[in-house]
């Protein structure tokens, strides 16, 4: 059983990160958290929870990005935040992102024979931060010339790691990272997993990646409002989660067995009591006593049938009210499931070629798909994954050569950008299918988690696994139907719902699947038939 979210479990120590009583909501009133508590100890901590429970507004409430509308925070020492979709401006150098450019600035004037106090404030102990940028973008796998860039060079892996390299530079007393392993390669994934185990101080990781949830002390599941705390990583969580699913069914087929009968009994109660009165009427029709007796009578009968009546009225709603208590324990995590006819493609039948192809990276690629076929592009950050994409459906133009795309087709990015932030989810699904029926499209959309009002939300305000549900529903359920669906890590912000969710929507999609993705758990969930490895293939001539 999980503890209580005021008396997390017992490896934690003395309170580190705390909370009481937070409430936040939106600039439109949509509340996120509503007087929330939290206690976190020194030590490894995940936090889990459905996507829109407000993991990663919280984490930016801890780190002091965003004021509660009441309750208080409380930290011990520096925060570190490394949030989930890192975006700085493409032309920033990275040793400006890094923090790192002026002291770097200030050395160069010292040596170079500045004696201004300036210089030397600005320095303070940090002399060796070059060496120690450089030690820590080697430890997260990335080479020196990193430095000598911009942002705008990299990929969202690379991203990634530069954020957590910023972080670990600080050297804060808490690490807090929404996502860390968004984007990374394998052997990236790997080095973030050893600074987890490495880390002495307090962690507080939002992830649903289950190999690095195995590497924390214990985990929170923020579900309902509230923090409910398990010993252990991921395992012993969905053990422990598990075991509280089966009681908790039982305890729901118990309350609902107990309804039965108390209905029964207020309904044989309701028959008697009927007997009763037609027996009363007869008599009294009969005057076989005095009317003022058997008036008397009448009216004791009617008061003792009432309160017989509104006693099992009452454990009748009693047994209601436990069986709505059972229930509320259950995990309620609707699956989508889609009837797609028009996405079918013919096994054989060409969707998708190219023709002399060199990305803009120097890359040469040779692909077709025929079919119903579903291909992985996987290879390491930066060698090229996401601008290849992009150079056979989202009109980046090659070195040289051409693709061909020969099917309609659905483009899934990295970073989501398929609706407008302004707009409503309905409304844009909507106008992607002008034609259709409005109420054939609310129906449809509420197999991907949008019933009635949910699908009038600002796309702005979903989170990042709403987000890609209302995208998927956007491209899936657009006209023409897509028989190509191109995908760019789509797992990324996933909950383990919106996980088995976009899982189950593949596996209702017959059309091509490309997609670029790191998590080969996936890959083998959505039955991926080959794989084109980038990395395998002739270099890239200049960096991408």
């Amino acid at each position: 059983m999980p503890s209580s979210s005021s008396t997390p479990a017992r490896a934690e120590s003395a309170p580190v990160l705390s909370c009481t009583g937070l409430r936040f909501s939106w600039p439109d009133g949509d509340p996120v958290l509503d007087g929330l508590d939290l206690t976190v100890g020194r030590g490894r901590s995940g936090l889990v929870g459905g996507n829109g429970s407000g993991k990663s507004t919280l984490l930016r409430l801890l780190a002091g990005q965003l004021t509660p509308a009441a309750g208080a925070v409380h930290v011990v020492g520096e925060v570190g935040l490394l949030p989930q979709d890192l975006a700085p401006d493409p032309a920033l150098a990275v040793t400006d992102f890094l923090g790192i450019a002026g002291v770097q600035a200030a050395i160069r004037a010292v040596e170079a024979g500045s004696v201004e106090q300036r210089h030397f404030d600005l320095i303070g102990d940090d002399w060796d931060v070059e060496e120690r940028a450089r030690a820590e973008l080697a430890r997260l796998g990335l080479p020196d010339d990193v430095l000598t860039r911009r942002t705008g060079e990299l990929s969202g892996g690379e991203l990634v790691q530069l954020g957590l390299a910023r972080l670990l530079l600080r050297r804060p007393d808490v690490l807090l990272l929404d996502e860390p392993t968004n984007n990374l390669d394998a052997a990236a994934r790997g080095r973030l997993h050893r600074v987890v185990e490495e880390w002495s101080r307090t962690l507080l990781v939002v992830s649903h990646d289950r190999e690095l949830l195995e590497r924390v002390d214990r985990i929170g599941d923020l579900r309902d409002g509230a923090v409910h705390w398990y010993g252990g990583g991921y395992s012993a969580f969905a053990e422990q989660v598990d075991a509280e699913q089966a009681a908790a069914t039982r305890a729901v087929s118990t309350a609902r067995a107990e309804l039965r009968r108390e209905q029964q009994d207020r309904v044989d109660v309701d028959r008697v009591l009927a007997q009763r009165r037609r027996v009363a009427d007869k008599a009294y029709a009969s005057a076989k006593e005095p009317r003022a007796v058997m008036k008397l009578r009448k009216r004791s009968a009617q008061v003792s049938g009432a309160r017989y009546r509104h006693l099992h009225e009452e454990r009748e709603q009693a047994a209601r009210e436990r069986l709505d208590a059972a229930e509320r324990r259950l995990r309620e995590d609707a699956e989508v499931r889609l009837d797609l006819p028009g996405t079918a493609v013919p096994r054989g039948r060409e969707v998708l070629r190219t023709e002399g192809l060199v990305l803009r990276t120097g890359l040469a690629v040779d692909l077709a798909l025929r079919g119903p076929e579903r291909v992985a592009v996987t290879g390491p950050n930066g060698c090229g994954k996401t601008t290849l994409l992009r150079t056979l459906v989202d009109g980046l133009a090659p070195a040289s050569g051409a693709a061909r795309v020969l099917v309609p087709h659905g483009f899934l990015p990295q970073h989501l950008g398929v609706l407008a932030a302004e707009g409503g989810v309905a409304e844009q699904v909507q106008a992607r299918q002008p034609d259709a029926d409005r109420t054939l499209v609310r129906t449809r959309l509420a197999r991907f988690g949008f019933r009635g009002a949910a699908g009038d939300r600002r796309v702005g305000d979903l989170s990042g696994g709403e987000l890609l549900r209302a995208s998927l529903a956007a491209v899936l359920l657009a006209d023409p139907a897509p028989q190509l669906l191109v995908l760019d890590e789509p797992t990324n912000n996933l909950d383990f719902a919106s996980y088995d969710a976009l899982v189950s929507a593949l596996a209702d999609f017959r059309g091509a699947v490309l997609v670029v993705s790191h998590d080969p758990a996936f890959l083998e969930d959505v039955g991926v038939e080959r794989e084109l490895d980038l990395g395998a293939l002739n270099p890239p001539a200049v960096p991408g």
